[in-house]
């Protein structure tokens, strides 16, 4: 996909807590809470860059391959996505 990836603030609330961002989801009250890598995915996403320039971003910071990690970054933009935090732009 070659479009931008953008956060839906309108739809949660969230906080850091240490080492950890906790989103609430204001239609369902469904929370994610992120550490790790999580967090990197997340501060990225911005609204200017896509799923493969969050991919190479993260994977630059860890010292890995886009193409190991690809699949993982998808999967949680996916869940991001569907749980209302953000959407393709």
């Amino acid at each position: 996909m070659t479009t931008a990836i953008i956060k839906c603030p309108d739809r949660y609330i969230d906080t850091t807590i240490d080492d950890e961002i906790v989103l609430l989801a204001l239609d369902s009250a469904d929370f994610f809470s992120l550490t790790g890598t999580s967090i990197s995915i997340w501060q990225l996403i911005d609204g200017s860059r896509t799923r493969a320039e969050i991919t190479s971003a993260v994977a630059a910071e860890y010292g890995v391959a886009a193409s190991e990690i690809e699949s993982e970054v998808a999967e949680f933009i996916d869940q991001l996505v569907e749980g209302g935090f953000a959407r393709n732009a």
